[in-house]
């Protein structure tokens, strides 16, 4: 990569340049010094936008986290059928999330590794996802095509539910014969559970 001036450099560019140095050299051996080699800049200038090596590190993970929070996020928000859009956005968080660990299997298992010390962020992520599926069901209520108590109960339910399809924990059953038949046996299951 070219050398930069620290005028040029911007957070985005940090991040992207650190989850390159975290993919050749994982979470165990990167470093801020290798990050602004990577850049061509001192790493004072890398501390300048990023006060330590935990917050660079909590930053990346969450911009890692939030490419899969925005699609979901679109289709909450759709103006749909709510059994639809919860089939949709159950699938779309398993597909992106198996995506993730099957495209690039060691920058997945690096961001398991900063995930588990980016508590915050990964909190703040859950919340957000349980957030949108709290909507859904809450849509759902309203139209009349589900019947819960509390949206919210139910949401955190649901997630909890398909956590097999979801938490990196279980990335390695994701790409075994009939995964796929599961996790539809198990929506249609849910799904026969909240409809009114």
């Amino acid at each position: 990569m070219a050398p930069q001036t620290s005028e040029t450099l911007t957070a985005e560019r940090i991040l992207e340049a650190t989850e390159e140095v975290l993919r050749r050299h994982g979470p165990a051996k990167a470093t801020v010094v290798d990050v602004a080699r990577a850049l061509g800049v001192s790493h004072g200038s890398v501390y300048r936008h990023f006060r330590t090596k935990a917050a660079l590190r909590e930053a990346v993970t969450k911009r890692w986290l939030d490419r899969t929070t925005g699609v979901l996020a679109a289709i909450a928000a759709q103006d749909r059928d709510p059994e639809a859009r919860l089939r949709d956005w159950l699938a779309a968080l398993f597909e992106a999330k198996r995506r993730k660990a099957g495209d690039d299997p060691e920058l997945f298992a690096t961001y398991s590794v900063l995930a588990g010390e980016s508590v915050a962020a990964v909190i703040e992520h859950l919340t957000e996802l349980t957030g949108q599926l709290t909507r859904v069901v809450q849509d759902g209520v309203d139209a009349g095509t589900f019947t819960v108590a509390d949206p919210a109960v139910t949401a955190r339910a649901l997630f909890q539910a398909t956590g097999r399809f979801h938490d990196p924990g279980y990335a390695g059953e994701w790409e075994k014969p009939g995964v796929q038949e599961e996790f539809t046996a198990l929506v249609d299951l849910l799904v026969r559970g909240v409809k009114a």
